[in-house]
């Protein structure tokens, strides 16, 4: 099964715990393939150097592992289905990466349901049906 998280659960995972940190377990723990790609890992690390300083050597460390453990996709195809942009490169990597899920928090993405056979949903959706 592959997986793509969203910016918002990895941050979640990262600095503040609960089901994205279960989540994060289980991708450290080899239960879960996961897809990401250079711009949402730039992303993250934007957003962690921004708005999460104190979140930054926790990044570091994880950033290591999430190398070892993600397989980073470039995706070909560029795509205009969410309204905000940020959005539709999730959407990018995770049909370039065959995944299965998506796993995110965000309102806009969540309202999609599907994407080309790939579902779209919260953390605590997934762990039920993991």
């Amino acid at each position: 099964m592959k997986v793509i998280l969203d910016t918002n659960i990895l941050i979640s995972g990262i600095g503040f715990g609960g089901k994205p940190r279960e989540i994060l377990n289980l991708i450290l723990d080899d239960k879960i393939e996961t897809i990401t790609s250079p711009i949402l890992l730039a992303e993250l690390e934007d957003i962690i150097n921004k708005k999460f300083p104190k979140l930054a050597y926790s990044f570091a460390l994880i950033n290591r592992q999430i190398k070892d453990k993600f397989k980073i996709v470039n995706p070909k195809k560029s795509l205009l289905v969410a309204r905000d942009e940020d959005d539709n490169r999730v959407l990018e990597a995770a049909l370039e990466g065959g995944c299965s899920y998506i796993i995110t928090g965000d309102k806009d993405l969540l309202d999609l349901k599907t994407f080309k056979n790939i579902k779209i949903l919260t953390p605590d959706t997934f762990l039920d049906i993991f």
